[in-house]
């Protein structure tokens, strides 16, 4: 006689037991631990490398316009107007095309009855990662 608590293979065989699925959660639990956050920091450096690009596009464009024109866009719809931009780009950290705008000195205007825009900055209240304030770039 086998007896009542004898289980074959084959009807064990069927399922994990709940300490092994445990173990597994566990273990994802902690290897996403680690890979969220690098995840997300380098969703971040991505942006900022978008900004930086953007940001250089902008300024080279609006000295390209105050050197074409012999006087400084007044906003950056000009730009866009003129032909040197076909859209202005997005500020990837507000996700807009919100960018602030710095004017030029009068006294080094281009055109000094009329000072434009002299460079871009982002309109972003975040701190890069490495610390310094994205508008200040």
């Amino acid at each position: 006689m086998l007896g009542i608590y004898h289980i074959s293979r084959k009807q064990r065989a069927g399922g994990f037991t709940l300490l092994e699925m445990m173990i597994v959660i566990v273990v994802i639990m902690i290897l996403a631990s680690i890979a969220v956050p690098a995840y997300q920091r380098h969703v971040i450096e991505a942006r900022e490398a978008v900004l930086r690009a953007n940001l250089n596009t902008l300024n080279n464009v609006i000295q390209q316009y105050t050197l074409d024109k012999q006087k400084a866009p007044q906003s950056l719809d000009d730009l866009k107007s003129a032909g040197y931009l076909h859209d202005i780009p997005v500020d990837p950290m507000t996700q807009l095309a919100n960018w602030e705008t710095e004017p030029e000195d009068s006294n080094n205007a281009a055109d000094p009855q009329e000072p434009g825009i002299a460079r871009v900055h982002s309109a972003s209240t975040g701190n890069a990662l490495d610390g310094t304030a994205y508008n200040t770039w």
